[in-house]
């Protein structure tokens, strides 16, 4: 009897040991998130790209990189504020809280956002990134919050204070020995304009914080090449007259010449460079702590950005350049790849949640990204939604299938009825020249495309219809002015 005892002691506390390993070994999270950034500004999906983020490229080498992951739109001229909530929620954008008081969300929304999961995971949660623009309710589910608007030039007002926030707090958990998993939400509010870069970066690619109106700025061997799809003006409107990004933003407002586009792209790199060296400096602060092994890292994007792409400045369209996000995931199990991905920013929350073993709320629409990350299949969807309606309504709508991609506007009160069909594989720039929707030979997948959008616009709940779909008897949702 005294044997059994023993016996059952010792069971029980290897049984508890490894509880205890367990517990500790759970993985930890960095979700890093870069604001108004085109995958086409890195090296990792544009190799004759100028822009230098050596430790981007490392993440990349070392894990898993996805080809195909997009924002799927915005209801809203401040498109990132609809993107992070799909972030945050993981849901559809005609799904979310702030669409419409939430009619197709659920009321215990804030129990199952991002931190608010981790939370009751038994996660320590931590946040740094840009304040506004956002989805605060969620923001302020984080344990630590340490948000504010860093788009300087000086390492107390850009990028390196959000880095600071991040080493800060893991010099805390080193001194108390707190052996939780964390998930980190490391944000950044550049490289949105202002593009403020600091001063050795921003000669580093021949640019200067431009801001006379009156003239454009100089001229430099160092800036970046204009983009392959640079184009001094887009030949229609694009459907939002007065849109701060495509005639506010400093250093650049209505002006397209290559002059002021080199100069804006080298302020985006240099900001785009600091970034790199932020995300540098956590990255060996956990290797030293000896957590970087047990960390999946994420990095991505709230949205892309034209800067001078198809003639346009800002976040409001839906070609590749700017619906697109890039997608990188690094960590334990993860080997390093390309993939397709066909997946939405929406489809974060779930897969954190795979990541780390913790049960996916009922109110997530998204779907975990697990069996790409771990090459068990290249997508999660077979075909891809896009809308942005922030401007004259109905605004612009996106669908794409395989290397095929309709993108159609209906804008200024009808006055702009454009319809475009892109062949990615052939056409990955998307150069208007080779635009086939006028192309006879080309009818029936125009059809084919033109019925494809139609479903995902019902099956998303999407309240418009352009001029030539059915109206299915939807009355307009009534937005301000």
């Amino acid at each position: 009897m005294h044997k059994l005892i023993t016996c059952l002691t010792i069971l029980v506390s290897a049984q508890a040991a490894f509880v205890c390993q367990a517990a500790q070994t759970r993985p930890n999270i960095l979700f890093i998130i870069v604001d108004d950034q085109s995958p086409f500004d890195l090296k990792v999906y544009d190799p004759q790209s100028r822009c230098d983020t050596p430790t981007i490229q490392k993440l990349a080498a070392e894990g898993m990189v996805l080809d195909g992951a997009y924002h799927m739109g915005s209801f809203s001229g401040a498109v990132c504020t609809p993107s992070r909530h799909m972030v945050m929620t993981g849901r559809t954008v005609w799904h979310l809280p702030n669409w419409q008081k939430g009619q197709h969300c659920p009321d215990n929304i804030l129990d199952n956002v991002m931190a608010e999961v981790f939370n009751r995971a038994g996660y320590d949660t931590m946040r740094t990134c840009k304040r506004g623009n956002s989805y605060a309710a969620a923001n302020q589910k984080f344990s630590v919050v340490h948000d504010a608007t860093k788009r300087g030039g000086t390492d107390e007002t850009g990028s390196y204070w959000h880095g600071e926030q991040v080493m800060n707090y893991l010099v805390d958990r080193q001194q108390a020995q707190d052996q939780d998993p964390f998930l980190i939400y490391f944000g950044f509010s550049h490289p949105h304009d202002t593009r403020d870069g600091k001063p050795e970066l921003l000669a580093k690619y021949g640019a200067v914080n431009h801001a006379d109106k009156e003239s454009i700025p100089p001229a430099n061997d160092k800036q970046p090449p204009v983009p392959v799809n640079y184009l001094p003006a887009h030949p229609f409107h694009h459907g939002h007259p007065g849109l701060r990004d495509e005639v506010a933003v400093s250093g650049v407002w209505e002006r397209r010449d290559e002059t002021t586009i080199r100069n804006e792209l080298g302020r985006q790199f240099a900001c785009n460079e600091n970034i790199d060296i932020q995300i540098a400096r956590v990255l060996n602060k956990l290797e030293e702590m000896g957590e970087l092994d047990n960390t999946y890292i994420i990095y991505t994007a709230d949205h892309g950005m034209a800067i001078g792409r198809h003639g346009l400045q800002g976040k409001q369209n839906l070609y590749q350049h700017t619906w697109r996000v890039p997608f990188i995931v690094k960590g334990p199990g993860i080997k390093p790849g390309r993939a397709e991905g066909n997946s939405y920013l929406l489809d974060v929350l779930p897969t954190l949640c795979d990541l780390a073993g913790v049960e996916i709320p009922e109110t997530v629409e998204g779907k975990s990204l697990l069996p790409v990350l771990k090459g068990e299949q290249a997508t999660v969807r077979d075909t891809l939604y896009g809308t942005y309606s922030g401007g004259t309504k109905p605004g612009m709508r996106a669908v794409k299938h395989g290397d095929w991609k309709l993108i159609k506007y209906d804008v200024l009160e009808g006055s702009v009825h454009e319809t475009q069909l892109f062949n990615l594989a052939e056409n990955p720039h998307e150069f208007l020249t080779a635009d086939l929707a006028e192309d006879p030979q080309y009818s029936s997948k125009l059809m084919e495309m033109e019925a494809l959008l139609l479903a995902e616009m019902r099956q998303h709940d999407d309240p418009y219809r352009l001029w030539n779909q059915p109206n299915d008897g939807l009355e307009a949702p009534e937005t301000k002015k």
